[in-house]
């Protein structure tokens, strides 16, 4: 059996932990490998090495550490086939998918590319009589990056470019249930001239998470899971004096008006609500119909959601592949259950979906309800998985309530071709990332990704300008040189005249 261990200082560690977790091929349900779950100790050692890293790495000019971007972005270029099939045979999505979600990674690396121009300060000549003052960026010392299995290239590269770029050392650690494409981005960056330590990746479960934010030497922590998670990072992350940016889950909407393009309304959400298996933080799983086009909408959906394409990730035909793991596929088939339990009509059932020679595999077909009620729980909670609920209101306003009243605020979108409504419908939405006919408005990377409420917990949002000043901390300085005598002392509060 093959095993994955850690990788430290440039190399393999096996670590002090003899515990392993079991990874496995969503789409035949076979073991491939086992991935060593890192102790306290693991970490700690870890963290040496990224602390001792840290000077020499500091002290590199920003044009430096640009040009070691330049040459990452370059290798992963060359080497996105192999990364792209390593994501497929851990997590199941689709090959282009993972492909896509590659590039939307490297867009990050691009953007840390132009480092020196992003750390310059600010300065004031003159601010008073004979003083200059001005501010700059500096490193915060050893970061630690917390990540999910729905995105094992996208989501660590949307953390640690921008750390590394701005002079930090980082510590990742990845989903147990994925890790095989975090150890090979450790070594395309040694490849591309990273010095030893400066990057590590650390496996492991809750005692690897714990480890991370205890350890005094990490100065912040990036994280990107659950809302209970990011919640319970978020807080102990403030008792150990550390900064935390903590992503937590999501209840995307889409609200359909009637003036919309249907058929645009009906591929978009289709795309975001059963593309990865709906393992997204920004997949859209509530579909709010406004007025009379809930029938042409979920008549259009059902013909669509019944013929989606679900198959290994490797078939080129697939338009959906498996869900991660037998637990995660048994727990999206629960809120099925859950769903047409509680009243909800269900229009298309996909969980007895079975594949001939897959039969083992994590697979299961697109659902789609229809008349979900606010209080239901498939309308209340985060599924992660290929259902879609349909939610029916009588106007405009009574879909803007729904949305600001639910809990999360990760992602949103409107259907529409009137312009007052999508302007009132952005500007009063209470949500971080808004979509007008864009079923999934992930920012660039030039912008900054991050929810509202209890999507995020933290007051910045991740990469771009907002990844910048997480990951440094602010010096302002204020300089005035005398000539001739020194001034007698000054016992107030300095004014400058």
């Amino acid at each position: 059996m093959h095993i994955i261990e850690h990788f430290v200082n440039g190399q393999n560690f096996s670590g002090d932990s003899k515990r392993r977790s079991k990874v496995f091929n969503p789409a035949t349900g076979e073991q491939s490998a086992e991935v060593k779950l890192a102790s306290t100790k693991d970490i700690d050692i870890a963290v040496e090495t990224s602390k001792t890293a840290f000077l020499p790495w500091s002290n590199k000019t920003p044009l430096h550490r640009a040009r070691v971007m330049f040459k990452f972005k370059e290798i992963i270029e060359k080497n996105l086939e192999e990364l792209t099939k390593i994501i497929v045979s851990e997590h199941g999505k689709v090959f282009d998918d993972a492909k896509g979600e590659i590039i939307r990674g490297l867009e990050v690396v691009e953007f840390a590319c132009g480092i020196p121009q992003l750390l310059k300060g600010e300065f004031t000549e003159n601010v008073g009589t004979d003083v200059d003052s001005w501010s700059l960026r500096q490193p915060l010392g050893v970061c630690a990056g917390i990540t999910p299995f729905n995105f094992p290239a996208m989501v660590p590269m949307w953390m640690f470019p921008v750390a590394i770029a701005c002079g930090n050392t980082f510590i990742l650690k990845p989903s147990e249930k994925d890790p095989s494409c975090a150890i090979r981005l450790a070594e395309l960056l040694l490849e591309a001239g990273l010095p030893e330590g400066v990057f590590n990746v650390v496996n492991g479960d809750k005692e690897a998470v714990d480890a991370i934010i205890n350890n005094k030497d990490i100065s912040a922590v990036s994280f990107v899971g659950s809302t209970p998670i990011a919640k319970y990072i978020y807080e102990n992350c403030a008792k150990n004096e550390k900064r935390a940016q903590a992503l937590g889950g999501a209840k995307n909407h889409a609200v359909i008006m009637p003036d919309c393009d249907l058929d645009q309304a009906v591929n978009g959400l289709m795309g975001a609500a059963y593309g990865s298996a709906g393992e997204r933080c920004m997949a859209q799983s509530v579909a709010v119909v406004v007025g009379g086009i809930g029938d042409k909408l979920v008549e259009s959906l059902a013909k669509k959601v019944e013929s989606l394409k679900v198959g290994s990730g490797m078939d080129k035909k697939s338009e959906m592949g498996p869900l991660v793991t037998k637990e995660h596929l048994e727990k999206v088939k629960n809120y099925v259950d859950i769903g047409t339990k509680e009243g909800a009509k269900l229009i298309v059932d996909g969980r007895n979906l079975k594949l001939q020679g897959y039969e083992n595999g994590y697979y299961m077909g697109g659902c789609l309800f229809d008349h979900v009620k606010k209080d239901m729980r498939i309308y209340k909670e985060e599924i992660f998985g290929p259902v879609l609920s349909v939610v029916r209101a009588k106007n405009f306003e009574e879909a803007l309530l729904l949305i600001n009243e639910h809990e999360f605020g990760n992602g949103v979108a409107i259907f529409t071709r009137d312009g007052d409504s999508a302007r009132t419908f952005a500007n009063k939405v209470q949500v971080g990332m808004v979509g007008v006919n864009i079923p999934i408005p992930v920012p660039m990377a030039f912008h900054s990704f991050g929810g509202w409420k209890r999507s995020l917990f933290g007051g910045q949002h991740m990469h771009g300008p907002e990844g910048v000043r997480f990951y440094t901390k602010l010096k302002t300085i204020t300089s005035r040189w005398p000539s001739g005598l020194r001034s007698d002392p000054e016992f107030v509060m300095p004014t400058m005249k």
